[in-house]
């Protein structure tokens, strides 16, 4: 076997058996196979596609090409969610502790943010002193303990993506339904959970534009949990524009503190309830999806949620003092604000554009090594559909200087469109595929 015939294969339309994606996961990884076969093959995929069994080996490769993190040790059925990334997207800080509330051990490993997309460990430790580098037995016993922990992935999770991803990056291959499927999926079946869930993003500031397509990735996506033996399901969910008010890291710690507290915006709550019901249920503690949509209410209410988020910063070194006085996260060196050049409805606010002003404040990272400013973003003071009068403030820009701030805040101006009548409201979750 070698990679020139397999190079050759997919080139001509044929379908890859496992020997051979085996082969080109372990020679990639060893670096017996140098990146200019592995950037061809890649083109090949991207181009002439690949089936659905195809994508099934190739995720369970990449799988197998590091640690899978043993749980066993963790009691209970073990539930996890992931988000294919949008823009002010703080939803494991709050769906997280919501599902442990209600009895579900929440195993989490997450990543950090890369481009416009912000990273749930980014956040976290915009928290002073919060700890996300643990080992797997502390990992479980934390777990078993207080019934959650959310930890950064370690390098020898999937390492195989790692190695892919960088060439796909500067190869024009990043947005394949199959290549895309199998980087998720890889990371999550080897992180050890018994459960799913998938928050799907579709709109603008998401990877996938159309609703067709992110349908075509979600089902993929799930097909590969459950073949792998692991309940899955998968939400569409809207990111036309941002998800709540806040982008950047302590600004969403903030905002989520707000929304377990039952103080937080509309839509990402209503989110919240949505992926922790399912997690709930998954995790056998609910009937079915609408009830434990009804438990994570309840978990809400009853301050349960936010007491779980308590022990958990506590527990991995974090002060706690933020969740009663929010000043005590990093705060930015200056502020710009967005005004209004005329008055009538917000028809639109381009979650893309906010995203990139945000990362140019200093709340993202164009490489995953660069280092981020944790009290950088931007905080939006009006949402799509409300009706504002010239002068009005739209957005609130926080970066480490005066030049920063007010570059940001000339590019995030861009992203509100105005208009004389409403817009239709649309759908924060359009579909689910279980």
């Amino acid at each position: 076997m070698n990679m020139y015939d397999i190079i050759y294969k997919k080139r001509e339309g044929g379908t890859l058996k496992q020997e051979e994606i085996d082969f080109f996961i372990r020679g990639m990884c060893s670096g017996d196979i140098p990146d200019y076969q592995v950037s061809a093959l890649l083109m090949a995929m991207f181009l002439k596609g690949m089936s659905k069994e195809e994508t099934v080996l190739l995720t369970d490769a990449m799988k197998r090409s590091g640690d899978i993190m043993d749980l066993s040790a963790i009691k209970g059925i073990k539930a996890d969610k992931h988000s294919t990334g949008g823009v002010g997207d703080k939803t494991t800080l709050i769906a997280a502790p919501i599902a442990a509330a209600c009895g579900i051990p929440v195993a989490k490993m997450s990543g950090r943010g890369l481009g416009f997309t912000g990273g749930t460990i980014d956040k976290l430790e915009s928290i002073p002193g919060f700890r996300t580098a643990m080992d797997v037995s502390e990992f479980s016993e934390q777990v078993n303990r207080i019934g959650i922990a959310i930890a950064g992935q370690t390098a020898r999770i999937a390492p195989a993506d790692k190695k892919l991803y960088a060439i796909r990056d500067v190869t024009a291959t990043v947005d394949h339904f199959s290549l895309i499927a199998s980087s998720v999926m890889s990371k999550k079946l080897a992180s050890g959970s018994d459960a799913i869930v998938l928050d799907v993003k579709v709109g603008g500031g998401a990877f996938m534009k159309r609703e067709e397509d992110a349908s075509d990735l979600a089902e993929l996506m799930v097909e590969i949990g459950n073949t792998a033996g692991k309940r899955t399901a998968a939400l569409l969910t809207a990111m036309d524009e941002p998800l709540g008010y806040a982008v950047g890291n302590s600004l969403e710690v903030e905002e989520a503190v707000a929304a377990l507290k039952g103080k937080g915006p509309k839509d990402l709550t209503e989110l919240c309830i949505w992926l922790s019901g399912y997690m709930i249920c998954f995790g056998g503690k609910a009937d079915s999806p609408e009830q434990g949509r009804e438990k994570a209410k309840q978990a809400l209410l009853s301050g349960a949620a936010l007491e779980k988020f308590r022990e958990l910063v506590t527990a991995q070194g974090g002060d706690p003092g933020i969740i009663e006085c929010p000043s005590r996260l990093p705060q930015p060196g200056y502020k710009a604000e967005l005004r209004a050049s005329q008055s009538g409805y917000i028809t639109e606010i381009a979650a893309e554009t906010i995203g990139f002003a945000s990362q140019h404040a200093g709340a993202g990272r164009t490489r995953k090594e660069d280092s981020i400013d944790p009290a950088a973003g931007i905080l939006l003071r009006k949402k799509t559909g409300d009706f504002i009068n010239q002068g009005d403030v739209l957005a609130s820009v926080f970066a480490a200087n005066k030049e920063l701030a007010e570059k940001s805040a000339k590019e995030a101006q861009q992203a509100f469109k105005l208009g004389k009548t409403p817009p239709e409201p649309q759908n924060l979750i359009k579909k689910v595929i279980e």
